[in-house]
């Protein structure tokens, strides 16, 4: 009788063609777009900046802002490797307080499950508060398909919703968009909205506040997301600044909230230092205007229903690679995005995925896969960054994402089977590999110097390296190698006069001693 039970099979990424987790084009082709537009890299440009400089101010003011990090890094760390009996005790503890918990593989089955909750109250409207992971699995698109009309209250999620439009940063969706544009889009979108409606942020905000009151008031279903979730006591926390977050946690009968896995933390005190590290990096404030925290079900005191959607959609598989799992300790704090030189170029709809930036680089393959179609857009991901490690240095749990874009970079490069650049660094072993080869080759290479400009650079390289020289110059070789000036007469000129120079040196700073004393115990 045989005991084989099979080989363990590798978990499931978020499903082909669901959800906002892969783009239409590669990073490359969207970013080309991206760049031509003046207004977006303007206001880009502004709003980093401003972040950056009021995250720098808030984080220097804490003389333990480093020990926090590594705490928040230790804990998430932690929870990583416990997930599995730490969603466990989460389940036990939501139920206990009269919660209902329910299990999603992937984004269609939380889809499936929110749809046939709502629809179970009898309404056909839900308010919503910013979830990022309701946009990474397209549940505004899933209920609209099944009659039901999702109204976001976030102000930023709100402007993208009324342009038809998609998010392009992680805490600010609509940074791309300027006072005057959102103006003409709520003159365009809002029914009643006073045609004399300015740009000015408060009369804006006025406007917004009046269309969403009503729905505040008389949605009976709201849906959130959680910023943590603590499995010593089955509570869930939301931070936010607009006060928005608060009316849907609280007014509505019925609470859904969707949550990725990887949210958990293991104790209550554990939220003692992300409550800390989490506004100082995002929003650059001491802390958040709005800390809503629930448990369950009260009595009398806010929803009478509420139900914790659990999502995977692909975590499972992060957690299972060994290096790559480092990216679910991601807060999304979106401090990585506003230190990135190449997102604040392009934009975050150049990465055609909920999570844009460097995490999102790394997060978004991980989640969704990269070879998953031919010529998958999310295998362009790993190559949109520099490497300069401003996002390493930002993120307050220590992520260390450009070793994380360079493993998936590997990963990529394996998959892919023959190419030229294989085929060159192959050809280059080669040719490193004798000194009659490399002798030769490097003779060969001073022949580049032809097609060089006056500046001495290559601007433009022959395939199959044409791809390098699409995006920087080469420095054109020198008219010797380095063996043949070694050799020459100049050289031996060179190092005399470097030799006396070191002797005269000698002398200069230690005049008690002379080339020709003995040294002492040799």
């Amino acid at each position: 009788m045989s005991t084989f039970l099979g080989m363990p099979a590798t978990p499931p990424r978020s499903p082909y063609g669901t959800g906002h987790l892969r783009g239409d084009q590669t990073f490359p082709e969207a970013a080309r777009t991206e760049l031509r537009n003046g207004q977006l890299r303007r206001n880009l440009g502004r709003a980093t900046r401003t972040i950056r400089a009021k995250r720098l101010d808030v984080t220097a003011e804490l003389p333990d802002w480093e020990q926090l990090r590594d705490a928040g890094a230790a804990i998430k760390t932690d929870t990583m490797n416990r997930l599995p009996e730490l969603l466990e005790q989460l389940e036990r503890k939501v139920t206990e307080h009269g919660g209902t918990v329910h299990w999603a593989r992937d984004g269609v089955e939380a889809n499936e499950i929110v749809a046939r909750l709502v629809r179970n109250t009898g309404s056909d409207e839900v308010i919503k508060v910013k979830s990022m992971a309701t946009q990474e699995i397209g549940l505004n698109e899933h209920l609209e398909s099944v009659g039901i009309t999702p109204y976001e209250t976030d102000l930023a999620e709100l402007i993208v919703q009324l342009s038809h439009d998609r998010p392009s940063h992680i805490l600010v969706p609509a940074i791309h968009r300027n006072r005057d544009e959102i103006r003409e889009i709520f003159l365009k979108e809002i029914p009643g909205v006073d045609p004399r409606l300015d740009n000015a942020p408060a009369h804006l905000a006025a406007a917004a506040r009046v269309h969403l009151r009503e729905k505040f008031m008389t949605t009976k279903v709201a849906v959130s997301g959680a910023n943590f979730a603590v499995a010593e006591t089955g509570t869930l926390c939301v931070v936010e600044s607009e006060g928005n977050g608060r009316m849907c946690l609280t007014m509505p009968d019925t609470l859904i909230t969707v949550m990725g896995i990887e949210k958990i933390l293991p104790r209550h005190q554990d939220l003692e230092v992300f409550l800390q590290l989490l506004p100082r990096s995002s929003t650059g404030e001491r802390m958040n205007p709005y800390t809503s925290m629930w448990t369950g079900v009260t009595p009398g005191d806010g929803p009478r229903d509420f139900h914790l959607v659990l999502l995977d959609n692909g975590r499972t598989a992060a957690l299972a690679d060994r290096i790559g799992r480092e990216a679910l300790n991601c807060i999304r704090c979106s401090a990585c995005l506003n230190v990135c030189p190449v997102y604040e170029r392009t934009g975050g709809h150049s990465y055609g995925s909920t999570y844009p930036g460097p995490i999102g680089a790394v997060l978004t393959p991980q989640l969704a896969g990269m070879h998953e179609a031919r010529n998958d857009p999310n295998s362009s991901l790993p190559y949109a960054s520099s490497l300069c490690g401003a996002c390493f240095d930002a993120c307050p749990v220590k992520i260390d994402i450009p070793s994380l874009l360079v493993e998936l970079r590997h990963q990529n490069t394996e998959r892919a089977g023959t190419t030229a650049e294989k085929l060159a660094m192959k050809a280059a072993a080669t040719v490193m590999s004798g000194p009659g080869l490399f002798t030769a080759a490097q003779k060969a290479a001073g022949l580049g110097r032809v097609i060089a400009g006056r500046d001495g650079k290559i601007s433009r390289l022959p395939p199959p390296f044409n791809g390098w020289s699409d995006s920087r110059d080469t420095q054109a070789p020198p008219p010797h190698t380095f063996r043949a000036w070694l050799a020459s007469d100049e050289a031996a000129a060179t190092l005399r006069a470097a030799a006396d120079e070191g002797v005269r040196h000698r002398a200069a700073t230690r005049p008690d001693r002379t080339e020709d004393t003995p040294l002492e115990g040799k």
